[in-house]
């Protein structure tokens, strides 16, 4: 345990916010290093506490149960982050709205479970809502559509829609290059994915 949390616990008391905010610090400092099982513990005791002071449908209960999630995801743990995502999702449609933008996170977030699930159907589903959605509500150009282009993209490859994939990728570096700019992190990793596709292809 670090100082700055246990005195918080003796301070403040182990369900007080900042407490919990911290202990989620410590979890994410876990989850960079790759310790998923110590992440995890921490992140456990931070949602049920959340559950109990805050109610199943708060916001940052919400976060915390997708913070789990992704750390069973991380440790292979699919059928446990699945049912956290499911969960984070439907309470976030009833709380939030279906396009509010925790919500396509969480969506999003169980799209990519599906994907390692290798279930490429129902992953194909939730990325389509997501991206439609998104240029509803963002604009077509908006630098999270365009992330949520390029996963459609990587998807329709798994399932061998390559042409539509390659397509769509390309569509997407066309308008990262115009809104982020050629020398963007984004923009040079959709061209040097789209490169590599081409090439495959030859």
């Amino acid at each position: 345990m670090r100082i700055e949390q246990f005195l918080q616990e003796e301070v403040l008391g182990s369900d007080h916010p900042d407490t919990l905010t911290s202990m989620g610090n410590l979890a994410s400092t876990y989850w960079n290093q790759g310790r998923w099982e110590e992440a995890e513990k921490l992140e456990v005791q931070v949602m049920e506490t959340r559950k109990t002071k805050l109610g199943a449908d708060h916001p940052d209960t919400l976060t915390s149960m997708d913070n789990l999630a992704l750390t069973y995801g991380n440790q292979g743990q699919w059928e446990e982050a699945e049912t956290l995502q499911v969960q984070v999702m439907e309470t976030s449609k009833t709380k939030l709205g279906a396009d509010h933008p925790h919500t396509l996170t969480s969506i999003g977030n169980l799209a990519a479970t599906y994907v390692y699930q290798g279930r490429w159907e129902e992953a194909e589903t939730l990325s389509v809502q997501v991206i439609e959605t998104l240029k509803t509500k963002l604009g077509a150009d908006h630098p999270h559509t365009l992330i949520s282009m390029a996963n459609l993209a990587f998807i329709w490859k798994g399932i061998g829609r390559y042409e539509d994939a390659l397509g769509l990728l390309q569509t997407c570096f066309d308008l990262r290059q115009q809104v982020l700019g050629v020398g963007h992190p984004d923009t040079a990793s959709t061209l040097s994915t789209l490169k590599a596709w081409l090439e495959e292809n030859e």
